[in-house]
């Protein structure tokens, strides 16, 4: 694996605290320890996909929360009514925790357990009040449904 120094960019840089931590804990967290596996997909502009291999496990034994920027999925096995004696285990049975770090406005629109794959869909939905604009240059007719002409009540007093 190959390691990359961004301590110079924290010397020449201001704001990008986030996007340097991300980079530091990328670094440190090695291929063998992502379990269980699992796939991002981007489906559309604004809509991805997190699919898990989760076998083995209920809905019930699985937990996500959404905080912020961060989607925490874990899973816990219930406790075994009586103990099975195994002659090969080969199906993973251990508790995971696995997080994922957000953009802004990405929200869990939904979730399903398949099959032994879950499925969590994904959507970056921007607040309106967000979105570029464009603003008229002496025209009194917003675009987009943003409504940029003068207030009724300057008319009004202009014709008095």
């Amino acid at each position: 694996m190959r390691t990359y120094d961004v301590s110079p960019l924290f010397r020449s840089s201001v704001g990008f605290d986030r996007l340097f931590e991300l980079l530091n804990q990328a670094e440190r967290v090695e291929a063998s320890t992502a379990w269980p596996p699992y796939n991002i997909e981007k489906i559309a502009e604004d809509q991805y996909r997190i699919t898990m291999a989760v076998a083995g496990f209920t809905a019930d034994e699985i937990e996500l929360t959404q905080q912020d920027t961060t989607l925490l999925v874990s899973g816990q096995k219930a406790a075994p009514e009586a103990e099975t004696h195994y002659l090969h285990r080969g199906i993973a049975a251990r508790s995971f925790r696995q997080t994922f770090n957000l953009a802004e406005h990405v929200k869990v629109v939904g979730a399903s357990l398949e099959n032994g794959l879950l499925t969590v869909a994904l959507k970056r939905e921007v607040p309106e009040a967000l979105k570029p604009r464009r603003i008229a240059i002496g025209g009194t007719t917003g675009v987009s449904g943003q409504d940029n002409a003068p207030a009724q009540i300057a008319r009004e007093a202009k014709a008095a």
